[in-house]
C-alpha cells in the first residue's frame, strides 16, 4: 500500500473545517456538545477514562531505515508494518464521509530546524488544543504550507486487539518512513503533543540539535536558564517568571545557535492552581483556552481547580503568548544555567545542590524523579521513578545519543547545572510536606541569577551532593534535607534505600 500525508487532503474535511479560528472552534465545540464554557471563557472539556497518556499503547513502526536506530523495548515498542497498514486502512474507513478538522502549522520555532506538520481531528476541541499548542504560521506560510509529518487522531476509533494485534483499544503509532502519527482510543490530547515531541526527539539529533524535555526562560541579559523535568515537576510553574521571558514550557532544542521552543503553547497542570502562586498561569486560563477534566461550578462555571475528584492531572492548554512577557518567536541564545528537577517521593534529596560535570551525567542519564498522580494511566500517588534523560517515554534513541550531546554542550559552554528538589521534604510521602514553592522560588531564582555561589557548599553525605549553607529567603535547616526530618534514623534508613536505587538503575549504563 502506497501513500503520503498529501493523500490525506483528498480524504478529509472540506475547507470551511482548515485552519480555523480558536473562537470559531470554540463556537463548534460548544455547538457539537464537546465541552462547556468555564467562567473566564476557556474551554472546558472531559477526556473519559482516558485522563493521562497510555505509554504502554504506544508503538514505533520497525521499518527498515530506523530498525537500527531505535532503542526498542517496553517505551519503544514494536510494531510491524503491515500492522500499521491495518490500522491506516481502518482509519482512513472511519473518516470517510465524517466531519474533520485540520490544523497545518509547524514544530519548533527556529526557520532552519521547525518541521511543517498537519494535525487531523475527529473532534473540534482537540482541534483547538493542536491550534494552541503548536506553532500557527502566518497567512504567508499557510499559503506554501506542505507537511512533512501527519496526526490522525480518532477517539472514537477502537483497536481490537484480537485482530489489530495491539495490548488494547488504544493505540499511538508512529511511522518514520510513512510520516504519519495515528491516535485512536483514547480522548486525551496530549497524546497530540506527545507524538510530536518523540517525532523530534528521533529527527533532531541527526541534524546536531539535541532535544529536550525541559522548559525555558531568558533575562534581560539574554541569561537563558532550561529546566528539565517529568511532567509535574514544576517546569512550567518555576519557568513562568515575570522577571524574565518565557522561551517555552515543555519541550526545546539546542542548537549550536542557541535554544528554541518546539511549541507554540503552553500545557499546564491546574491541580491546586491559585492566582496567588501561579499568577501568570491563574491569568492566561481564558477564552482560547482549553481545560481538561477541570471540575466547573454546575451554575456559575467557576472552576474549583482544588476539586481533582476526575483526576489529578487536570491541564490547561493555551498560548504561549497569553504569557506576559514571552519571548516571540520562541527562541533564544546558548543557556548559562541547567536546572533538573525532580519531585522526590523520598523526602531525602536537597532542595537545591550544585553538580559537578560528572554528577550532571549521572543525574541526567538517570532521571529521577516521582511520577504524579494521574499524568499516566494507573498512577494514583507518587511513584519513585527513573527516565532517562528526564525524558524516557519520548525517546526513540538510546539515551546515550542525547546524554553525549548534552555533556558536548555543558563541556564548551561551561552551563552551570543544579539538582532542584521540589518533591517532599520532613519525611516521605504521606509523612512529610510538599516544598514550599515560595522557597523553590528563591533558590531557582539564586541559581539563575549566581547569588547561590555565595554561599559556602558542603557534599552530602549520602550523595555526595554539593549544598549551600544559606540562600536568602529560605531557612538554613531547609537546605540540609536530614535536618528538616525529626527522626533522623529514619532518614538515614530513607536516604541508603534511594541511594541503593540510584545504584540499581545506572547498572543499565555501565557499558
Amino acid at each position: 500500500m502506497v501513500y503520503t500525508t498529501t493523500d490525506l487532503t483528498r480524504l478529509n474535511a472540506g475547507d470551511e473545517n482548515r485552519n480555523l479560528p480558536a473562537e470559531t472552534l470554540v463556537r463548534i465545540a460548544l455547538g457539537r456538545g464537546e465541552g462547556r464554557l468555564a467562567s473566564t471563557g476557556a474551554l472546558a472539556v472531559r477526556t473519559g477514562k482516558y485522563t493521562g497518556r497510555s505509554p504502554k499503547d504506544k508503538y514505533i513502526v520497525n521499518e527498515p531505515s530506523v530498525t537500527n536506530h531505535i532503542d526498542w523495548g517496553s517505551v519503544n515498542q514494536p510494531m510491524a508494518p503491515e500492522t500499521f497498514d491495518r490500522l491506516y486502512r481502518k482509519a482512513m474507513d472511519y473518516m470517510a464521509g465524517r466531519e474533520l478538522f485540520i490544523f497545518d502549522g509547524f514544530a519548533g520555532a527556529d526557520e532552519r530546524y521547525r518541521l511543517p506538520i498537519r494535525v487531523i481531528n475527529e473532534f473540534a476541541w482537540h482541534n483547538l488544543f493542536a491550534r494552541q499548542l503548536f506553532i500557527r504560521p502566518t497567512d504567508e506560510e499557510l499559503r506554501t504550507h506542505r507537511p512533512e509529518f501527519t496526526v490522525i487522531d480518532l477517539p472514537g476509533l477502537k483497536a481490537d486487539p484480537a485482530v489489530d494485534g495491539t495490548r488494547s483499544e488504544t493505540f499511538i503509532c508512529i511511522s518514520f518512513e510513512r510520516k504519519i502519527v495515528l491516535i485512536g482510543g483514547t480522548e486525551y490530547a496530549g497524546e497530540i503533543k506527545k507524538s510530536i515531541f518523540s517525532v523530534l526527539n528521533y529527527l533532531y539529533p541527526f541534524r546536531g540539535v539535541l532535544p529536550m524535555h525541559c522548559s525555558a526562560n531568558v533575562g534581560a541579559e539574554g541569561d537563558v536558564a532550561l529546566f528539565f523535568g517529568l511532567s509535574g515537576t514544576g517546569k512550567t510553574t518555576l519557568s513562568a517568571d515575570p522577571e524574565r521571558g518565557l522561551i517555552g514550557d515543555d519541550e526545546h532544542g539546542w542548537s549550536d545557535d542557541g535554544v528554541f521552543n518546539f511549541e507554540g503553547g503552553c500545557y499546564a497542570k491546574c491541580a491546586n492552581l491559585s492566582a496567588e502562586k501561579e499568577p501568570q498561569i491563574w491569568n492566561a486560563i481564558r477564552h482560547g483556552t482549553v481545560l481538561e477534566n477541570v471540575v466547573l461550578d454546575p451554575a456559575t462555571g467557576e472552576a474549583d481547580y482544588d476539586d481533582t475528584s476526575l483526576t489529578e492531572n487536570t491541564r490547561a492548554a493555551y498560548p504561549v503568548d497569553m504569557i506576559p512577557g514571552a519571548v516571540i518567536p520562541g527562541k533564544a541564545g546558548q543557556p548559562k544555567v541547567i536546572l533538573f528537577l525532580t519531585a522526590d517521593a523520598f523526602g531525602v534529596l536537597p532542595p537545591i545542590a550544585r553538580l559537578t560535570k560528572e554528577q550532571a551525567m549521572y543525574h541526567f542519564l538517570s532521571g529521577y524523579t516521582s511520577k504524579l498522580a494521574g499524568t499516566e494511566r494507573g498512577v494514583t500517588e507518587p511513584e519513585a521513578t527513573f527516565s532517562a534523560c528526564f525524558g524516557a517515554p519520548f525517546l526513540p534513541l538510546r539515551p546515550k545519543v542525547y546524554a553525549d550531546m548534552l555533556g558536548e554542550k555543558i563541556d564548551r559552554l561551561g552551563v552551570r547545572v543544579y539538582l532542584v528538589n521540589t518533591g517532599w521534604t520532613g519525611g516521605p510521602y504521606g509523612v512529610g510536606k510538599r516544598m514550599n514553592l515560595a522557597w523553590t522560588r528563591r533558590m531557582v531564582s539564586a541559581a539563575v541569577d549566581g547569588s547561590i555561589e555565595k554561599a559556602n557548599f558542603a557534599p552530602d553525605p549520602v550523595f555526595g551532593l554539593l549544598c549551600p549553607d544559606h540562600i536568602e529567603g529560605v531557612p538554613d535547616d531547609i537546605l540540609q534535607p536530614r535536618n528538616a526530618w525529626s527522626d533522623k534514623a529514619a532518614y538515614d534508613a530513607a536516604a541508603r534505600e534511594l541511594s541503593a536505587r540510584f545504584e540499581q538503575n545506572f547498572r543499565k549504563f555501565s557499558n
